[in-house]
């Protein structure tokens, strides 16, 4: 999604918010307040995903037949479709719809194997790979460098988004956004079908 954004939609991070506040404080700082609105209104939007995630957690987290991790998947992949027939002039509205989606990720997908991760940004991931490596180099904790791994698969998995990314731009220009789509579905289907097993 923020290759997406920052190469199809105008050079503006729908992830990478520390990126879009710091091109805020520059676009105020040279007197450009139309680029400051086109970084600030992405980081609000972002702000509001993750309300709007935790709302959906307070609300349906005690539904029998889906859960709230469902809905927050089908809301973001809904947006995502929409953004997809949004023309360049409006990029403003599609990157806020991006950066509400990436938001809502990030509060609602924060572990994997019981390790705290984030799934749309890299930097806390590098921080606690290179943590892992550290307390495994101490300790030879086995679980210290399997984590460790794990962060680093995870950014290697940023990295082959970003070259998919920018090759379904390449080819779809704003219609490539429909790819992220697609995978959220596919997660969606996956939690519901693993939900069914359960019961």
């Amino acid at each position: 999604m923020d290759s997406y954004s920052y190469l199809c939609r105008g050079q503006v991070f729908a992830n990478a918010q520390t990126g879009n506040i710091l091109l805020f404080g520059v676009s105020l700082s040279t007197g450009d307040f139309a680029s400051a609105l086109r970084y600030l209104f992405p980081v609000l939007a972002f702000a509001f995903g993750i309300a709007a995630a935790e709302l959906a957690r307070q609300h349906f987290n005690n539904t029998k037949h889906i859960h709230w991790h469902q809905i927050v998947l089908a809301t973001e992949a809904a947006f995502l479709i929409v953004v997809a027939f949004l023309p360049q002039d409006i990029n403003l509205l599609a990157n806020s719809l991006i950066s509400f989606a990436c938001g809502a990720q990030v509060q609602s997908f924060r572990q994997i194997n019981g390790s705290r991760i984030a799934t749309t940004m890299c930097i806390g991931n590098l921080r606690a790979a290179t943590q892992a490596f550290c307390d495994y180099g101490f300790t030879k904790n086995k679980r210290a460098i399997e984590e460790g791994f794990l962060y680093f698969g995870i950014i290697g998995i940023f990295i082959i988004g970003a070259i998919i990314g920018n090759f379904c731009v390449s080819l779809w220009q704003e219609k490539a956004i429909i790819i992220s789509s697609i995978l959220l579905l596919i997660g969606c289907l996956s939690m519901l079908i693993s939900r069914a097993d359960d019961l």
